[in-house]
C-alpha cells in the first residue's frame, strides 16, 4: 500500500510560523516609522498636559479662580482672531512636537579625552613590536595616530579597555608561541591588571581581538547535574567554545550557565583523566566530585595518597569498593583492579565472538580514583614493594573497551614522578590553582589563550579535553562534609548526594558500636549464634578491609577476599559459568 504524503500545510508549518513572524515584524516595523510623528504629537501632549497639571496644583486656591478668567480671555480672544483657531492648533502641535523629541542625548562620535589618551599610549606601547625600518607604509610609527590601528574599541564603565580590535602588518610572526606571548603579555599589563582577557589571533586578517572575559561564578556547589551516563560535568567556563549549558539552583535562584563536560566509556576518545594543581588548588574536591557523579551510574576504587581523610564521607556506601590510605591496601586494590579489567576484556571478547552482546558485569562502569599516588612511590622503594603506578598500566592501556576509567590528581611539582603510562594515557587534562604559563603549556599541550589572574581562587583553573580547546574551568564546591571549616550549605550539598549505607557495612557498625547492657548477661537474652566471619566476603568487588595498626599485619578475613592475584582465564570461565 502506498503511503500518502503529508498535507502541504502540516508539513511547511514550520516554514509558514516563520514566515508569518517575519513579516508581522516587518509590518510592526514599517507602522512604527509611518506613525512616528503621530507617536511623537502624542507624547508631547501627554508632556504639556502633565505640566499644565502640576502649574494647576502648584498655585494657590485663591488664585484659581483669576487664572481661570484669564485662561477664558485668552481663548475668546483667539477665537475672535482671524484664523485664530487654525493659528492656536498649529502652534499646540509645534509646541507637542518639541515636547516629545527623543531627549536622549547623543552617542559621542569617538571616545573622549581619557579614553583617546588610553588609546594612544597603547598605541605607542606596539610601535616597537609592530614596525619594520624596511617597510614602506608603516601602520605602527613613532608619533603616528592609532585610528587605522585600533578600527574597533569599547570602554566600560570604569573607563578601562573592554574590547578592542587591532589591525597589525603582515609580516609579524604571529605564528609563533613567543610573539603572541609577548603582544598577550603587553596588552594585558597596559590594558589594565586584575582582570582576564581572551585573545584571538585572526593570522588570515592580521586582526587580533582583545576582549575582557567576565568572572566565573565561584558559587556553585556540586549538585544532580541534568548529565547522561557517561557524562561528567568536570566545572562551568565561559561560552565562548561551549554552546551547551545546564540548569542549576542555588537556594531559590534557577540559572543556565555552559559546562565544562567529559566523556567516558566505550566511544570516548579521552577515556582517562590527569589533574594538576598546587596545594589546596581544589585537586581534591574535583575528585570528590567525579566521585560523587560516578557513583550514580558506576563503581568507585579510591586511593587516597594524601592520607588525611578527604573521603572518609564515602566509606562503607553503596558502589563504593574500596577507600585506601595505606600502601598495602593501594597495592591491593590497584591489583584486583587491573585483574578486573582483564577479566572484562576476555568476557567481553568470549561474547563478542560467539554473537552475544557483552555480560552484565562488564556493562557497569568502574572508576579508579587516585589522588597523589607519587606519595607511595618513596614508601615502596623503602619497603622493597612494588610501585603502585605499575599496576595502573592495565586499565589505563584496556580501560575504553573494559568501561574502566582511571582519574589521577597530583601536585605540579610532582608530575615527573608520575610514570609514562599514567602521562601518556591521560589525555583530558586538568590544571588548578596558580600556575605559570610554562607549567600550563606543559600539562596541556598549547597555552591557554587567557591571562591568569593574581589571585587565583579555589577551584580556578585550565581545562582540556583531547586535542581541543583550551578552558576556563571553575570546579563546583564538593568540599569533606566532616570538615567544621565546611560551611552548612555545602555540608548539606554533599551529604544529599552521597549514596546510602551498604547492609555489610551497616551491620558491621551496629556490632560495633552497640554497648552490651550493664549487668549479667541472661541466657535467654544472650546471642549464642555463631558469627561466620567468611559470610560477609561473598562480594568479589568488595575490598573493605582491616589494618592493624599496632602489627601492620591485615586480618585474616581480608586476607581471603578475591582482591589476590586471579587468573585472568579463570575468572572469565567463572564469570561465563
Amino acid at each position: 500500500m502506498a503511503r500518502r504524503p503529508l498535507p502541504r500545510v502540516l508539513s511547511n508549518r514550520g516554514a509558514h510560523l516563520a514566515r508569518s513572524r517575519e513579516l508581522a515584524r516587518t509590518a510592526a516595523d514599517g507602522a512604527t516609522d509611518v506613525l512616528h510623528p503621530l507617536i511623537t504629537i502624542a507624547r508631547g501632549l501627554r508632556r504639556l498636559a502633565s505640566a499644565g497639571r502640576r502649574r494647576w496644583l502648584a498655585t494657590p486656591k485663591d488664585r484659581h479662580g483669576a487664572l481661570l478668567f484669564l485662561l477664558a480671555s485668552v481663548i475668546l480672544a483667539v477665537a475672535l482672531l482671524p484664523y485664530g483657531p487654525l493659528l492656536a492648533a498649529i502652534t499646540l502641535m509645534a509646541a507637542a512636537a518639541w515636547q516629545g523629541r527623543d531627549r536622549a542625548p547623543a552617542a559621542p562620535d569617538g571616545p573622549d579625552e581619557s579614553q583617546a589618551q588610553r588609546l594612544k599610549a597603547l598605541y605607542d606601547a606596539l610601535v616597537p613590536y609592530f614596525s619594520s625600518a624596511g617597510d614602506p607604509n608603516p601602520l605602527y610609527t613613532h608619533g603616528g595616530t592609532w585610528e587605522k590601528a585600533f578600527p574597533a574599541y569599547e570602554f566600560d564603565g570604569t573607563g578601562r579597555i573592554a574590547h578592542l580590535v587591532i589591525a597589525y602588518p603582515a609580516y609579524y610572526t604571529d605564528g609563533e608561541a613567543e610573539s603572541r606571548a609577548r603582544i598577550e603579555h603587553l596588552l594585558a599589563a597596559k590594558s589594565g591588571r586584575g582582570r582576564e582577557y581572551h585573545f584571538a589571533w585572526d593570522e588570515e586578517g592580521n586582526e587580533l581581538t582583545v576582549r575582557v572575559l567576565a568572572p566565573l561564578p565561584a558559587d556553585i556547589t556540586v549538585q544532580r547535574f541534568v548529565t547522561s551516563p557517561g557524562e561528567t560535568v568536570l566545572g562551568f567556563t565561559d561560552p565562548l567554545h561551549v554552546r551547551r549549558t545546564l540548569p542549576l539552583t542555588r537556594g531559590e535562584e534557577r540559572r543556565d550557565v555552559p559546562p565544562v563536560v567529559w566523556r567516558t566509556g566505550i566511544r570516548s576518545t579521552e577515556p582517562h583523566l590527569l589533574a594538576a594543581g598546587q596545594p589546596g588548588s581544589g585537586t581534591t574536591t574535583l575528585l570528590r566530585s567525579v566521585a560523587l557523579q560516578a557513583l550514580r551510574h558506576g563503581d568507585v576504587v579510591i586511593v587516597d595518597g594524601g592520607g588525611t581523610g578527604e573521603y572518609a564521607c564515602l566509606t562503607g556506601r553503596d558502589g563504593v569498593l574500596a577507600v585506601e590510605c595505606g600502601l598495602a591496601g593501594a597495592l591491593e586494590s590497584l591489583r584486583w583492579a587491573a585483574h578486573e579489567t582483564e577479566r572484562r576484556l576476555v568476557a567481553a571478547n568470549r561474547a563478542h565472538q560467539a554473537g552475544d552482546p557483552p555480560p552484565e558485569d562488564t556493562k557497569r562502569p568502574l572508576w579508579i580514583l587516585l589522588d597523589r599516588p607519587t606519595s607511595f612511590t618513596h614508601l615502596a622503594v623503602a619497603d622493597g614493594r612494588e610501585n603502585p603506578q605499575s599496576l595502573l598500566q592495565v586499565p589505563l592501556r584496556h580501560g575504553r573497551p573494559a568501561n574502566v576509567t582511571v582519574v589521577v590528581a597530583d601536585q605540579l611539582d610532582s608530575l615527573e614522578t608520575l610514570s609514562a603510562a599514567v602521562r601518556q594515557h591521560t589525555r583530558a587534562r586538568v590544571v588548578l590553582g596558580p600556575a605559570t604559563p610554562e607549567q600550563v603549556t606543559a600539562v596541556l599541550g598549547t597555552p591557554p589563550h587567557t591571562t591568569p589572574l593574581d589571585h587565583v581562587p579555589a577551584g580556578r583553573g585550565y581545562a582540556r579535553l583531547g586535542t581541543g580547546p583550551v578552558h576556563r574551568l571553575q570546579v563546583p564546591a564538593a568540599p569533606n562534609p566532616y570538615d567544621d571549616a565546611t560551611g552548612d550549605d555545602q555540608r548539606q550539598a554533599v551529604l544529599d548526594l552521597l549514596p546510602a549505607r551498604s547492609a555489610r557495612d551497616h551491620a558491621r557498625a551496629v556490632r560495633e558500636h552497640t554497648a552490651p547492657e550493664p549487668g549479667p548477661v541472661r541466657g535467654d537474652t544472650a546471642d549464642t549464634t555463631p558469627v561466620d566471619k567468611h559470610s560477609m566476603d561473598k562480594n568479589p568487588l568488595d575490598l573493605t578491609t582491616t589494618d592493624k595498626t599496632a602489627t601492620g599485619t591485615r586480618t585474616a578475613d581480608a586476607d581471603k577476599t578475591p582482591l589476590e592475584a586471579v587468573p585472568a582465564e579463570a575468572a572469565a570461565t567463572e564469570a561465563s559459568s
